[in-house]
């Protein structure tokens, strides 16, 4: 059996432990410390946000976020439809209706057209959205400044998933900075990551102060164990943090590895027919690659589809996976309002994410590479 090459695994920078090994030290091993704050400074430093929150994953920031915005049973937020479930859970954990938006080519990210139609509508019913979750898929920012106008046009929050877009910028900003708030995730496939964990970031110093009261039990002040409201268990160790601010000193160069691979499957796909990669639409875009995908148009590639790749590199030991499915098929959510025009169906029937790690080699690229060739050539 060769070896196996990941879609998107862990890629360590070297002084992690060093962070590790001093909450060892000091025997800070229980959650916050030195590390948390420290992790803190250096996401906000990178990201210019003004605050930001350390939790245990991109799915608490969301549920938090949503806690505080006031989203109650009964309520609807909308958000992007091609996204993880991720996303879209924490709507259920508040008893609140997702109202799932489809994507527009461009990007593959939430459509500002629809996005528009579904408020009108959902206004119309008499149920105004709480909350927009727009998602930047696959690192790709999304057509940002339109969402923005419409969300303040009808008086509506938005919370930005960069789940997948650390390192992103939309004209020069980062990705999470432009909506009241921002979630990050450092789940291990992450462009960087801290085993588990996430964040949430934002400009506005009371909800980010709100979401470390929420995410550590919200116990009050009191010598005694109070609590006057439900808390979580939601915050990030100070063990965990450590990994973080060691994966912070690479991440830049975990970016530019990550487009570099972009570039290489971009250099050598292109000369085949049908087969066509999410790229930045122009020059205010800049993406982080965390993942390369390609769509596979069997109308032009002789009747070979996206799952005939899948397939072909799986026999080969190497993990590619399809896009995401989108939420409003998936059958928890099947009833849910959907506004789209089959945009996402389409992407997620012909595309394939191909493996993006930043520790990829020259001789796993060459063998990604090969296997693709093979099969187009046929």
């Amino acid at each position: 059996m060769k070896e196996k090459i990941w879609l998107s695994s862990p890629h360590m920078g070297g002084t992690e432990m060093s962070y590790v090994q001093e909450a060892y030290d000091t025997n800070w091993v229980a959650p916050l410390g030195a590390n948390v704050d420290g992790f803190e400074e250096d996401l906000a430093k990178y990201t210019g946000a003004a605050y930001v929150s350390a939790l245990s994953s991109g799915t608490s920031a969301i549920h938090l976020a949503l806690i505080m915005l006031g989203v109650k049973p009964g309520d609807e937020v909308i958000a992007s439809s091609f996204t993880f479930s991720a996303t879209i859970n924490p709507i259920a954990y508040q008893g609140a209706t997702p109202v799932l938006i489809d994507s527009e080519i461009d990007t593959w990210n939430m459509c500002p057209d629809q996005l528009e139609r579904a408020i009108k509508d959902r206004i119309s019913k008499g149920k105004k959205p709480k909350a927009i979750i727009p998602v930047y898929l696959y690192g790709m920012p999304a057509k940002i400044d339109q969402i923005m106008a419409i969300a303040r046009l009808y008086n509506i929050p938005v919370i930005e998933d960069a789940a997948e877009a650390l390192g992103s910028t939309y004209r020069g900003n980062a990705l999470g900075t432009f909506g009241l708030l921002g979630i990050l995730s450092f789940n291990g496939n992450k462009i960087i990551t801290t085993s588990g964990g996430g964040a949430l970031i934002s400009d506005n110093e009371e909800l980010i102060n709100r979401s470390r009261f929420l995410a550590t039990q919200a116990r009050d002040e009191a010598p005694h164990y109070q609590h006057s409201e439900i808390g979580y268990n939601y915050r990030m160790s100070n063990i965990v943090a450590g990994i973080g601010r060691g994966q912070m000193e690479v991440l830049d160069q975990h970016i530019a590895l990550r487009r570099a691979n972009f570039e290489f499957y971009r250099k050598h796909l292109a000369e085949f027919p049908g087969i066509t990669l999410l790229e930045e639409p122009d020059e205010q875009y800049f993406s982080n690659y965390w993942l390369t995908c390609i769509t596979v148009d069997p109308d032009q590639t002789g009747g070979l589809t996206r799952e005939d790749l899948r397939l072909a590199l799986a026999d080969e030991n190497i993990e590619a996976r399809p896009l995401w499915k989108p939420m409003h098929l998936q059958p928890v959510f099947a009833d849910c309002p959907f506004y789209g025009n089959g945009t996402s169906e389409k992407l997620f029937e012909t595309g394939l994410c191909l493996p993006s790690g930043s520790n990829m080699t020259d001789e796993d690229r060459d063998r990604v590479l090969e296997v693709i060739e093979g099969v187009l050539k046929k």
